[in-house]
């Protein structure tokens, strides 16, 4: 039966040594998703809890857990934070915002932090007019420095608007949906009716039907395969459902650069464990129910707190194999980068062989990989 108490780690796993090449594996490019399957459910699901893999349908998953499991989603809902502007010069640069800073003492609310892609990086103190600037309808911003250091790898920006509108606001009005650097968009929606079509389907699909706290940058993509057919017979089955939160930050889609490992610095996410999701953990480990974590964010926010205690608060766990799980039995999770944080992650869970020979089974059999892709399902290898 799992124990839930923070700190109580079990047992670490293999004491091999792993390092970045041992997360490649090579992927023809056909088989990165550029649109989201007809349907939610109809997308392929890769059974792999056993030793053989079993290809099924994602809308075959309620039948596969048990009465009892508690299902555990990441509730964050993805904003519109990829914003278009220009230097006073006249060069053009782009804005992906990364967080909204809480408003507090010289701080009324409106800053944030962003990446920002620019030929030549403006000092601090600059203005920047984003989406046109404040005459022409849009919005200036004002850079105040680096962030969360001096020489950090984010800028921290006093947002200007006309009507005083919030950064949430701005977003919305002006800003655009920052799908990940592998599916191909245009950018030009004005003039292109198939750009068109993409953001209307990419606003409806890019986000899970019960996305709730706006915030992240990065759709929590293993969710995106669940729709209500789906949660009805799961609710039917006797399956008990909560949620966590965890702003996915930009750093997902980061590959680790290191041979060694332990030389990675992970970037950091906001997450929160509600009282009520401490409370079904509780009746879950009380009926004997295992823990079906719906995505890596999802394992990343209930191993954070496990290990710390906090229920909410800033994360940089770094999960790689030999990482002590306290929490998570089972997990339902996308097919990763190679390479990528997430890879590691999946592999301590499931075992780096095992994880490989899926990798392999998928790519022979076609499924669809990364944010639109098709998903799997793992279980917990035994300490």
């Amino acid at each position: 039966m799992t124990d839930f108490s923070p700190g109580a780690a079990s047992a670490p796993h293999a004491p091999r040594v792993f390092t970045l090449s041992d997360f490649d594996f090579s992927l023809p490019p056909e088989l990165i998703a550029q649109h989201p399957a007809p349907e939610r459910s109809a997308s392929r699901l890769l059974d792999g809890r056993a030793m053989q893999p079993v290809d099924r349908i994602f809308r075959e998953l309620p039948g596969l857990l048990r009465e009892g499991d508690l299902l555990i989603f990441n509730d964050t809902r993805v904003v519109k934070a990829r914003i278009f502007g220009e230097k006073a010069s006249g060069g053009k640069l782009e804005l992906l915002i990364e967080r909204v800073l809480p408003a507090e003492s010289g701080n009324p609310g409106n800053e944030v932090v962003a990446h920002m892609k620019v030929s030549k990086k403006p000092l601090p103190g600059s203005v920047v007019h984003m989406a046109g600037g404040r005459k022409a309808g849009g919005f200036d911003a004002q850079l105040l420095g680096r962030w969360p250091t001096e020489d950090g790898p984010l800028f921290r920006f006093a947002l200007h608007a006309p009507a005083g509108e919030s950064p949430w606001e701005l977003m919305d009005r002006h800003g655009h949906l920052p799908l990940p650097p592998y599916i191909e968009r245009q950018q030009n929606t004005d003039h292109d009716p198939q750009s068109a079509k993409d953001e209307a389907e990419d606003s409806q699909r890019y986000q899970t039907v019960f996305a709730r706290n706006p915030g992240a940058v990065a759709a929590p993509t293993a969710a995106l395969h669940f729709d209500e057919g789906v949660l009805a017979e799961l609710a039917a089955r006797g399956i008990e459902r909560a949620s966590v939160t965890l702003h996915v930050g930009a750093g997902t889609f980061q590959p680790c650069k290191t041979e060694n490992l332990a030389e990675h610095q992970m970037h950091s996410e906001w997450y929160e464990v509600p009282l009520a999701t401490l409370a079904a953990l509780e009746r879950c480990r009380q009926r004997g129910g295992r823990v079906v974590a719906v995505g890596t964010t999802t394992v990343r926010t209930l191993e954070s707190w496990a290990r710390t205690g906090q229920a909410t608060g800033d994360t940089n766990i770094f999960i790689t194999p030999g990482f002590g799980f306290q929490v998570v039995d089972v997990l339902i999770t996308n097919f990763h980068l190679p390479k990528s944080t997430l890879m590691m992650l999946v592999s301590a869970f499931a075992g780096y062989a095992h994880v490989m020979g899926l990798y392999r089974h998928a790519i022979a059999q076609q499924y669809r990989f990364f944010s639109y892709g098709d998903a799997m399902l793992l279980e917990r290898v035994s300490g």
